[in-house]
């Protein structure tokens, strides 16, 4: 029997950005909170410092700062017909492990979700009428809107010390931002990254085309900055080292330095390390949670009790968390009911190669995880869809995160892969390339979901998850689609040699869990405001048990063509708002179901 500990009010799952940020504003609020962390302590000053973090075999490669597939994966299939089989490595996304979670190692790209995105089904019903959505897509409006938002996306670039330019302010547009964002309340804190040689020919060429270019916005300071909790970060610089990589410069936004320092002195406060949660246990009659069940580095099973529980772990994990605990009702894809693990998504990517000529010099060694040139003009529904067979969209941005020589050897369409003449290409192509992305969508669909595999269990005896996914037709007709607006603006960019392109999604390939790709998996514990399609209300509480709250990327009902950080610590923030507001004083549901 697990060792029973004293009760405390909250207990939070996970110290990544939902969880640490759960722990500020719920300990400032005067609530207790334990948070629960399988992984271990880490800092950006002592763990992430250069030369030593800037080890490309270690962690790029070997992903030093992520799970351990060996204790704890999923298995994968393409489709329900196929024999899920376990993820032995990681490839295509890398979820992280310790304290900071993947905020540590991501990119850095902070975008806001477009206002029609939180409201999908209802903005393409309306603009194109009621039949335009087919039946194989599960499209869903949020039950939050951009509006109710705004004040949350503020706060959290506030936080971040966020670099960019302003396109839509409450006053009208602004020069040299994104004119198809929402209005914003505020600019951002700091002044854009300074933009090389690569993304300035991609902004002039699709400004000659009568696109919209604008400077990525990044979650690396331009300036020493101060955010609001106190803590200081420092101006990038832009060593190449973001993906995969911790910031021992202070200069990258991540859980540790911009919220950790500035809680973890705080009497309310507490984390455990090497705790790693087996299971959420519920109450007599099932209404409620009662706390959680978790295994130490020692060995031994602990009981956690607790008033309200946060599910603050990586969406994967949460959707695991809530099947083996019986959270919930899963979701069945015979019969398309039950919710939990409904609506999973991914990203949909593509992208171009460019090669200048001589006199054009890229230095890609320069560069940060989100320094780039975008355009939005075929993203979200900011082209017209009418006759073109699909929903969605994606940005398509030039940017340049690194030139390390493991992983960045580029060359041109028909070189071979080894020998004499690949090094040559490489050595002569190296200074002169550049990389367009399209970050693509990903509607929802009933075929593409996350369940427990009947097969496979994890070192804690509990079945692994299983992901059934593969790319639907819409998202492939889309990323064809922007993949050739993207081919049209490299091949528009001065001193251009050559170019080539490639989809992840092109027709007659499946999704690949080998390659990477992005680390933004969605769904699973989508919000809503219908208990039948949802599995948390517009607030993030459960309908089933309304002292848990959900926080993450699971909640996206379908994934955006951006960047899942903004859009899901926007959420965060909302749902801490109502729970200190309104839950605290008086528990219940927020919403009838």
């Amino acid at each position: 029997m697990a060792r029973r500990l004293a009760k405390t009010d909250v207990v939070i799952i996970g110290a990544g950005w939902t969880g640490l940020t759960a722990a500020y504003e719920l300990a400032h609020a005067g609530k207790r909170c334990v948070v629960l962390e399988r992984g271990s302590y880490r800092h950006d000053a002592d763990d992430f410092a250069a030369p030593k973090e800037h080890d490309e075999l270690k962690y790029a490669v070997h992903h030093a700062h992520m799970i351990n597939t060996r204790k704890e994966t999923l298995t994968f299939r393409n489709n329900a017909s196929q024999q899920a089989l376990p993820m032995r490595r990681l490839g295509s996304f890398l979820p992280g492990v310790g304290l900071g979670g993947a905020g540590i190692h991501w990119n850095g790209q902070l975008w806001r979700p477009l206002p029609s995105d939180l409201e999908m089904r209802s903005h393409y019903e309306n603009r194109y009428g009621a039949d335009f959505i087919p039946d194989d897509l599960n499209v869903q409006d949020w039950g939050v809107t951009y509006d109710e938002l705004e004040p949350h996306f503020d706060f959290y670039e506030k936080i971040c010390g966020t670099s960019g330019t302003a396109g839509q302010m409450a006053d009208g547009p602004r020069e040299g931002g994104n004119p198809f964002e929402g209005p914003r309340s505020a600019d951002y804190p700091n002044p854009p990254m300074r933009q090389p040689i690569g993304p300035t020919k991609f902004g002039e060429a699709a400004q000659k085309l009568g696109y919209h270019p604008f400077p990525m916005p990044a979650a690396n300071a331009t300036k020493e900055y101060t955010n609001p909790y106190g803590a200081k970060l420092h101006p990038c610089t832009y060593c190449g080292f973001c993906e995969r990589f911790g910031c021992g410069y202070y200069a990258k936004a991540d859980p540790i330095i911009c919220v950790y320092d500035q809680i973890k002195s705080h009497e309310n406060f507490e984390i455990r390390y090497q705790a790693q949660v087996l299971r959420v246990e519920k109450s007599e009659d099932g209404k409620t949670a009662t706390g959680v069940t978790y295994l130490t580095d020692a060995g031994e099973e602990v009981f956690q009790p607790a008033d309200m529980v946060c599910m603050n772990a990586y969406g994967l994990w949460n959707v695991h968390l809530m099947l083996v605990s019986g959270l919930g009702k899963p979701y069945d894809p015979k019969t398309r009911t039950g919710t939990v693990g409904r609506n999973y998504a991914y990203q949909t990517m593509a992208g171009v190669n460019v090669f200048f000529d001589d006199q054009v010099v890229t230095n890609p060694f320069m560069g940060a995880g989100a320094l780039g040139t975008v355009i939005d003009d075929f993203n979200g529904d900011n082209f017209d869809h009418s006759d073109l067979g699909f929903l969605g969209g994606g940005y398509i941005a030039c940017t340049q995160t690194n030139g390390r020589p493991i992983n960045y050897q580029p060359t041109p369409e028909g070189t071979p892969a080894w020998g004499a003449d690949w090094k040559r290409a490489v050595r002569e192509n190296y200074l002169h390339h550049a990389s367009l992305t399209v970050h693509g969508s990903s509607m929802a669909t009933p075929d593409n979901y996350l369940d427990l595999d009947p097969t496979w269990k994890d070192a804690y005896g509990r079945p692994l998850l299983r992901m059934t996914f593969n790319f639907p037709e819409n998202d492939r007709r889309m990323a064809d689609y922007v993949m050739g607006k993207a081919h049209e603006i490299a091949r528009n960019m001065e001193n251009v040699k050559s170019t080539s392109a490639s989809n992840r999604a092109a027709e007659g390939s499946d999704y690949s869990i080998v390659p990477y790709q992005t680390t933004h998996n969605t769904g699973g514990t989508v919000m809503g405001t219908d208990p039948t399609t949802s599995v948390v209300n517009r607030f993030g509480q459960m309908w089933d048990h309304h002292n848990v709250f959900v926080f993450g990327a699971g909640l996206f009902p379908q994934n955006l063509g951006y960047n899942p950080t903004g859009p899901l610590m926007g959420v965060a923030y909302w749902t801490l708002d109502h729970m200190k507001n309104d839950y605290i004083a008086n528990p219940r549901p927020l919403m009838d179901a």
